[in-house]
């Protein structure tokens, strides 16, 4: 059944336009959690590159969003995107009438038919998913909406303390979701605010559905540690603290007399992974760069070779998606020239640091091979 789910599902992407909702960075081609990180990023740090400015981000969570659809609803949604009649008939059946039990050992209980939700674990379910919501999308232009599969974020860029068109997008979304099936968890809905004038005062806290959303000084964002002065010591800290609880297999490997490809294969896989993850949309301070590169050192004391450090893996991996189809690839613009990119303005070290920003420089800097 796997097998035949990808053969509809391969033959349901060539049906849809590639442009479809281009803030779903989930089950798509050359998209990334790294995708969606940088995009949230950039359009928060051009935004308090301007005066007066600052950013709320809303971070929404859905009770048991993939048990929410409504097979009918799906179906309508499929037929306004030019999905063929037996294609809608065939998911459609697809997803009405699934018997469902529960089995310990001996024991089965009895059978439910169940015609809401798509089953999790099958192929093209999440997909299914990503097309019923492809219509939440922003009504302000000075807010966005980054969503990978179910986790959904609202980003708010405020000038001049206005904060009219960010409060009527959240309760934009609301209303979206009622109508669309959809539960807000607003006791896991959390916000945080990015502000960095010398005079911010209070901001008033933003309610949903007479509920008042928790507001919180850091966020762990499709696994990246988000804090409200956008600083990365929270993150690099967890990740050397995981780092290091996997130097002691590394060691025991090592004990065991094995060869230094295996050991430096181990470390690439369960170490080197986890202090790089995402790392092309972060990379701290002077002092979190070092606590970084100590892990690696530390690793090589016990693999032997020499290993990648952790700016090299940086440089080429912000090289490789600058140069792919990355979502922001509009932002990477060649001069006149050809030969060289166009460079972003910026007035702060943070949005100097960013990733884009940051690849422009690498870009322009790099020779052609790397």
């Amino acid at each position: 059944m796997e097998c035949f789910e990808r053969l509809v599902l391969a033959h349901l992407k060539t049906c849809l336009p590639p442009t479809l909702d281009p803030f779903q960075f989930a089950y798509r081609k050359n998209r990334s959690t790294e995708d969606a990180i940088s995009t949230a990023l950039h359009s928060a740090l051009s935004h308090l590159d301007n005066n007066n400015s600052y950013v709320r981000m809303l971070f929404i969570d859905f009770s048991s969003a993939f048990n929410t659809v409504i097979p009918s609803k799906l179906i309508t949604i499929l037929s306004h995107l030019g999905i063929n009649t037996s294609l809608c008939n065939w998911i459609l059946d697809f997803l009405s009438n699934r018997p469902q039990s529960v089995r310990v050992e001996n024991h089965t209980s009895s059978t439910l038919i169940l015609n809401t939700g798509v089953p999790q674990g099958c192929v093209l379910s999440p997909h299914l998913y990503s097309l019923c919501t492809y219509d939440c999308t922003h009504v302000h232009g000075s807010n966005t909406i980054v969503k990978f599969a179910d986790d959904t974020t609202v980003i708010g860029l405020i000038s001049d303390n206005d904060e009219s068109a960010y409060r009527e997008e959240v309760q934009h979304l609301a209303v979206w979701c009622a109508d669309n099936n959809l539960a807000l968890n607003i006791k896991k809905t959390k916000e945080l605010i990015v502000d960095f004038r010398k005079q911010a005062g209070t901001h008033i806290p933003i309610h949903i559905n007479g509920t008042e959303v928790e507001r919180i000084a850091s966020f762990k964002f499709l696994g990246v540690h988000i804090s409200e002065d956008l600083s990365w010591t929270l993150n690099t800290s967890s990740l050397v603290k995981k780092a290091h609880q996997r130097l002691f297999f590394l060691r025991r490997l090592k004990k065991a007399h094995l060869s230094p490809q295996i050991l430096e294969n181990f470390y690439r896989c369960t170490i080197e992974s986890i202090l790089t993850n995402c790392i092309s949309v972060w990379y701290g301070t002077v002092a979190d760069r070092k606590s970084l590169q100590r892990v690696v050192k530390t690793a090589q004391r016990i693999t032997g070779p020499s290993l990648p450090t952790i700016e090299a893996v940086q440089s080429k991996r912000c090289l490789r998606r600058a140069r792919s189809s990355h979502p922001s690839h509009r932002l990477f613009a060649l001069l006149p020239s050809g030969r060289r990119y166009r460079v972003l303005r910026y007035r702060t070290s943070r949005f100097r640091n960013s990733f884009i920003p940051a690849a422009v420089t690498l870009l322009n800097s790099a020779p052609p091979e790397l």
